[in-house]
């Protein structure tokens, strides 16, 4: 954590938070989903993986995209940050890199001093 506080500012955005953590879930829901392909079309030919993990994928998929406009509207992304956020969603497991790159360029970080929120004294 930075010594200024920024870490710990960054830790109580709950949109970055719920970004970071949707983001983990939509890969882990791909893995899911792909295991759930496996047995669908390898040798136990079962659909149930489908069946359960296809609609969670997909809620997962459309809460990613959602918490992703959220953010790069608050955060000011550029268009093609916010396009390379969305399209990460489609390929399988993309949402962690693009968190990881987006972490590491700035992109997750608290706003500065003038964009902060104004918080009442004594807090």
């Amino acid at each position: 954590m930075a010594a200024d506080g920024e870490g710990e500012w960054l830790m109580r955005d709950g949109w970055i938070r719920a970004f970071v953590v949707a983001a983990f879930a939509e890969a882990c829901s791909w893995a899911a989903l792909l295991a759930g392909m496996a047995v669908k079309y390898g040798p136990p030919g079962n659909e149930i993986g489908v069946k359960i993990f296809g609609p969670i994928h997909g809620a997962l998929f459309v809460v990613y995209g959602l918490l992703t406009l959220v953010v790069a509207l608050r955060r000011r992304w550029t268009l093609v940050q916010t396009g390379l956020a969305l399209v990460s969603a489609v390929p399988p497991f993309a949402t962690v890199l693009f968190e990881r790159w987006a972490r590491r360029r700035g992109l997750l970080d608290a706003p500065a001093p003038a964009e902060r929120p104004l918080t009442p004294a004594g807090r």
